[in-house]
């Protein structure tokens, strides 16, 4: 397998924010700007995902100076570590068949009680109506889950506060459910 020719990225980039990048090697470099006209070029300001503008400019600058370093991924991969041991402890104490999956600095539990090896495995794993029993009553002590995922996403914002906080409410729902 060799090099890439192309390589894209979107939002995260901007830590969620509309924006792109893409890069790619100098030979498609040549033939990409020997074939746009310079009429073709848009320097008036319009904006736009691939065009950027000033949100999203400063969003990159921002996500790759002091989201996207290895310092602030040393501190939330540990802070996901935390998560998933917190969450894995309540699964365990309550008895429940579920698992729980980390990631880098991103972490996710599923109704299920084998890991998920694709998407359609992820899919039968999923509970509506315990989905959202879980961010319910999450939600209404102030813990916010990612609203279509049981998820988490460490930030260099995140605490161990935070953290025990989400374990804390996580034991408190998995021992209600298994009560």
């Amino acid at each position: 397998m060799g090099e890439p020719d192309v390589v894209t990225i979107g939002k995260p980039i901007a830590g969620g924010i509309a924006a792109a990048a893409y890069g790619f090697t100098a030979e498609l470099a040549e033939q990409v700007a020997a074939s746009i006209e310079l009429e073709d070029v848009d320097v008036g300001g319009v904006g736009g995902t691939l065009a950027a503008n000033a949100l999203s400019l400063a969003a990159m600058r921002a996500t790759l100076g002091e989201v996207l370093t290895d310092e602030a991924f040393a501190r939330m991969i540990v802070l996901a570590e935390r998560w998933t041991g917190g969450v894995e402890a309540s699964i365990a104490e309550a008895g429940l068949p579920w698992q729980v999956t980390r990631l880098g600095c991103r972490a996710e539990y599923l109704f299920g009680p084998d890991r998920p090896r694709n998407g359609s495995e992820a899919h039968a794993a999923a509970d509506f109506g315990l989905e959202r029993f879980m961010h319910l009553h999450a939600l209404n002590r102030g813990v916010l889950l990612t609203p279509f995922h049981n998820m988490a996403l460490m930030s260099p914002a995140t605490t161990d506060a935070d953290v025990d906080r989400h374990t804390e409410v996580f034991r408190e729902a998995t021992l209600a459910l298994a009560g």
